[in-house]
């Protein structure tokens, strides 16, 4: 009971600790969404070149884009006409960092690690990016896959490629897409694994003992090793990954393995390393995974060996548990009035999914229209995911309608003459699995 009690009182700290930052954050991610749209993105990462390459990198980095939610956005980037460097660019820069983290990080691990994360994930970017340049020097996409996407005018006069598809969405405000999307439609995505981070966090808190890993590891690199082989096939946000950092180096971890965890947990995991290798080629995926464990051993034997470790010990989380005084806090009532806000949101983001997932059902049920199919979707795990299968498969010319059931990982189709082998090229290129035996 005493080891419950004090998770329950950790896992509160660390909430609170949290929250007032990540709603912050959150906000910031809706006015980036609102003011810098797609099409505006997808301008600057065509050319072959450093240029593009630190474009997607500067791009990249303030994005609140999950783990998962960064795979199809930079295979879409590819499909649209980016180089592979710029692609593996920001799907490096953009899973370490985002608005939102680097606010947390400053709440919970100091100031010097919120400036070193992004300045890093620049960096680190910016490396693959040139090297992929260098090693991989094919930059085909599929023409056939490509060509699926347009339509001619006599298509869009005489088939199911009605240009006007588009417009018949209803028009929303700027204002209700900028909290929609911050306070819905993102925090849908983060939600599950901001959770796990938090438990997790909460729980390496109670179990692990203080000095854990200056009594039983003693080497920093050795630390950096382990951690390292840890974080590669971990599914991790960017932001849910700095509360258990910071339990982390409570219990003795060294600042530079720290950051060997910021780095490796969200920019590596099992889903990624597949998608890359199958849809970027295998000299493109290796060269992803170089650039990312050579700067983050790099970049943390450097904190560790040239950065006073005093800057590294200010974060609000480490005062407010071991009880340190001389550290700005925010005040209690906004601590907790941020807590219950973000999990009201929370609750109200799983609530909403359940309603949606209900209302696409009763769709599917009661609108035969033209022809009609639905496929399983495999590898779909948040809305960028379900975002991006719904815009490549809507685009494809004959059809009408493509909705995703994000919950049951079923697409829904509605158009004229459906060739199902074209729309598993086009999921497949996307880097999710298309389910032979889906058809209904």
């Amino acid at each position: 009971m005493e080891y419950f009690n004090q998770f329950i009182y950790d896992f509160i700290d660390i909430l609170n600790e949290m929250s007032p930052y990540l709603m912050l954050g959150f906000l910031f991610a809706g006015i980036l969404k609102v003011a810098f749209p797609q099409r505006f993105i997808d301008k600057y990462l065509g050319q072959k070149n450093s240029k593009s390459v630190l474009n997607a990198s500067l791009i990249g980095i303030p994005l609140p884009l999950c783990s998962c939610g960064v795979i199809p956005t930079g295979i879409s980037f590819f499909k649209s006409g980016a180089t592979k460097g710029s692609s593996v660019s920001f799907l490096i820069s953009t899973p370490q960092t985002g608005v939102d983290s680097i606010l947390v990080t400053y709440s919970l691990l100091g100031l010097p690690f919120a400036i070193i994360r992004p300045f890093i994930a620049l960096t680190t970017g910016f490396f693959g990016g040139v090297l992929t340049n260098k090693v991989d020097d094919s930059d085909n996409i599929n023409s056939e896959i490509s060509s699926d996407n347009c339509c001619t005018k006599s298509e869009k006069n005489n088939d199911g490629c009605d240009s006007n598809k588009k417009l018949s969405k209803t028009k929303k405000s700027k204002i209700y897409t900028l909290f929609h999307y911050a306070f819905v439609e993102f925090l849908q995505d983060i939600s599950k694994w901001l959770i796990i981070g938090l438990l997790l966090a909460a729980a390496i808190s109670v179990l692990i003992p203080d000095d854990f890993f200056t009594s039983f590891i003693g080497n920093d690199l050795i630390g950096m090793l382990v951690i390292l082989i840890a974080s590669i096939p971990l599914y991790i946000c960017a932001t849910s990954s700095v509360p258990v950092a910071a339990v982390l180096m409570m219990k003795g971890l060294s600042p530079g393995a720290a950051l060997v965890f910021l780095m490796a947990g969200p920019a590596t995991n099992a889903a990624t390393i597949t998608v890359l290798n199958k849809v970027l080629g295998k000299k493109t995926m290796w060269a992803y995974l170089i650039s990312i464990i050579s700067g983050a051993i790099v970049f943390g034997l450097l904190i560790d060996n040239l950065l006073p470790r005093e800057w590294f010990a200010f974060g609000g989380l480490h005062h407010h548990m071991t009880g340190h005084e001389g550290h700005w806090e925010l005040p209690n009532w906004l601590k907790w009035g941020s807590s219950i806000s973000l999990s009201l949101l929370i609750i109200n983001g799983y609530f909403q999914k359940y309603l949606s997932s209900k209302k696409e059902l009763q769709t599917q049920i009661t609108i035969p229209q033209k022809e009609e199919k639905f496929v399983i979707v495999n590898g779909m795990k948040c809305n960028h995911c379900k975002n991006s299968v719904e815009k490549h498969i809507g685009a494809l010319c004959n059809i009408e309608i493509a909705e995703v059931n994000l919950e049951q990982k079923i697409l829904r189709m509605v158009g004229t003459s459906i060739k199902l082998s074209q729309i598993k090229k086009e999921i497949e290129s996307l880097g999710f699995e298309f389910d032979e035996k889906s058809e209904k």
